[in-house]
């Protein structure tokens, strides 16, 4: 007997309660119980989680500017740790880390988000990113419920500053309290104010170390890479402020 039916069967007898939904035990989502005796091609559930699973969603903003070679996208807010919030329809909201960030740390070789169904909280670190064995902390701009995961972290994708504001995205939410929140978020010049001050004090940093071009340069694509004695632990924790 195959093992996999052999233990649904015997989930099959658990109480209600007790049944782990199969994708729960597929490190998907987190807990939920398996209201459909584990009959998948009639559970309304498993149909909405496919549909949000295997969606590859392309975020296209209307218009972006350039702060001194860092991108700007027109309706996004951004908070403080760097990572993007962009409002949808039906107030869903979708999250995702903005271009200063991978452009500093550079490319990302895995990132982690959280499960489907998880509550974040605003401010807290929910998604982890890892260069080798470096890893960096990701604050959530919002606070929400978990409702789609970008496939391509979940098979252990990477992420660069090449679309990421895109196809780059990283998580789906349902928020908690939009309206509140929102304001602890800049948008249009309040983000481009805020990224000058970043560069500002990214140039500084760069100045105690190596000598710049007195027009300052332009900084690449892969800040880290060439220049690591930044520091990863020092960038992370003045950028990212986690």
């Amino acid at each position: 007997m195959n093992d996999s039916i052999f233990d649904i069967q015997n989930m099959r007898t658990l109480p209600p309660a007790q049944r782990p939904c199969i994708h729960h035990i597929k490190g998907r989502i987190t807990f939920k119980t398996c209201t459909n005796r584990y009959l998948c091609g009639n559970c309304e559930f498993d149909q909405y989680f496919y549909d949000e699973y295997t969606v590859h969603a392309m975020v296209t903003p209307v218009l972006q500017s350039e702060v001194r070679g860092f991108k700007v996208p027109q309706g996004y807010y951004l908070h403080n740790g760097h990572a993007w919030a962009r409002i949808e329809e039906g107030s869903s909201v979708r999250i995702g880390i903005d271009d200063f960030a991978l452009k500093v740390l550079g490319p990302l070789d895995r990132l982690e988000a959280p499960l489907i169904g998880k509550l974040l909280r605003q401010g807290k670190p929910h998604i982890e990113a890892y260069r080798g064995e470096r890893k960096a902390r990701f604050l959530s701009p919002l606070s929400g419920v978990v409702t789609a995961v970008n496939p391509k972290f979940r098979e252990g994708g990477g992420l660069s500053e090449k679309d990421p504001y895109s196809d780059g995205w990283v998580m789906t939410l349902h928020p908690q309290d939009l309206r509140k929140e929102i304001k602890n978020l800049m948008i249009a010049q309040q983000s481009v104010d805020f990224l000058e001050k970043e560069t500002d004090r990214l140039y500084e940093m760069i100045e105690g170390i190596f000598p710049l071009a007195a027009d300052g340069g332009c900084l690449g694509k892969d800040l880290f890479g060439a220049m690591p004695q930044l520091g990863w632990k020092r960038l992370t924790r003045i950028f990212l402020r986690a």
